[in-house]
């Protein structure tokens, strides 16, 4: 057996898992989170299942779980339940005898992985040697820690989607124009919400390797990385109508990931934290149609039975990554820890967190 090989057999979860009830999972899991107490901390991501939330000790979005897990300086072990780049950010962020692991390493984000560093490197290249030095890079927190540090490296910042707004506002006081990674959705509706016009904004192909616009490429304020969330995206203008059309008093809120389009018909649009606490606030008897992730909508649902709420894609499945990790994985995981031998160590080199962190930090800064 090759060495690789070996490395992956230690990193899989047996088979065997699978196989035990839930309760006797159950039973196992809260043992460890007994026997471990404070030295152990758990964050689960919005998006995940029910059944491994339950064994949460915060649950959030991915910065807000990797802020937590910083200031949690008694945890020896954190076991983060979201996708790789969210466990990349609490590494970085934690104290460097912590160690985070990820329960299932195939646990990734498509999103993250439309922009990785050959294609940004190549990509700001050509954008340097069009525009000079005239674009400040920002990217999304749903990134890999190497894109953050090139955004921070380069003099640029992270952003979430609860502060893009304020974020590509002081990117424009920094430079003529921005380029933003990895998704071009949360780029346009952001920039659109600042007064930025459509004509004005650009797409940079990472495969194609060329920039996408009709017009004199002097104008564009804004070059949009093409990539997309998986999920999101697949909430469509023909789903509003149709929801409309059955109930026209319904509410719609989607997220800012989903299309232009589909954001410019909505009734709300904003971040996971902004979805919740407006349905949160929002009076009883009320109708919803979330448009994101269906874990969390499910979530939603059954914690406001006194509204009516549902998915505004009723035929949308949960994201696929993200629910990679399950029970048996959080119990496989947690029981490698205790035998001394944890598995899926998330742990990102000090010259990228260096530059990755720059750009965190000047996101809070400016925040």
């Amino acid at each position: 057996m090759s060495i690789l090989n070996m490395m992956n057999k230690k990193m899989m979860m047996p088979d065997s898992y699978k196989e035990l009830p839930d309760e006797e999972m159950k039973k196992r899991i809260l043992h460890i989170k007994k026997k471990y107490g404070e030295k152990l901390f758990i964050p689960g991501h919005h998006y995940q299942k029910d059944e491994v939330i339950q064994f949460a000790d915060a649950t959030g979005d991915s910065l807000q779980l990797a802020q937590v897990a910083q200031q949690n300086n008694k945890a020896e072990y954190i076991a983060f339940c979201g996708v790789h780049f969210m466990a990349e950010t609490a590494d970085m962020l934690t104290e460097n005898d912590q160690v985070v692991v990820l329960p299932d390493m195939r646990a990734g984000c498509s999103m993250a992985d439309m922009a990785n560093m050959q294609q940004t490197n190549k990509a700001w290249e050509k954008l340097t040697d069009i525009f000079g030095e005239t674009i400040i890079p920002l990217t999304y927190v749903n990134s890999t820690a190497e894109i953050k540090a090139f955004t921070g490296r380069n003099g640029g910042a992270a952003v979430t989607s609860s502060n893009a707004k304020h974020i590509l506002r002081w990117a424009l006081t920094q430079k003529k124009r921005i380029l933003f990674l990895p998704d071009q959705h949360l780029g346009r509706n952001t920039a659109y919400d600042l007064g930025i016009p459509l004509n004005r904004m650009a797409v940079w192909d990472p495969i194609e390797e060329k920039l996408l616009y009709d017009g004199d490429v002097q104008e564009i304020k804004v070059i949009l990385w093409r990539g997309h969330c998986s999920v999101h995206e697949k909430f469509t203008v023909n789903n509003i109508k149709s929801i409309k059309e059955r109930d026209p008093a319904i509410n719609v809120i989607v997220h800012p990931e989903c299309t232009h389009e589909v954001v410019m018909q909505s009734d709300f649009s904003g971040s996971t934290k902004y979805i919740i606490d407006t349905i949160n606030k929002a009076e009883p008897g009320s109708k919803w149609a979330i448009g994101t992730e269906m874990n969390l909508v499910q979530r939603i649902i059954n914690e406001h039975p006194d509204k009516q709420i549902e998915s505004l894609n009723p035929d949308m499945c949960p994201c696929l990554t993200m629910n990679r990790i399950d029970m048996p994985h959080l119990l496989w995981s947690l029981e490698q820890i205790d035998k001394g031998e944890p598995a899926g160590v998330i742990k990102v080199e000090e010259y990228i967190t260096k530059d990755a962190i720059s750009a965190l930090n000047r996101m809070l800064s400016i925040s």
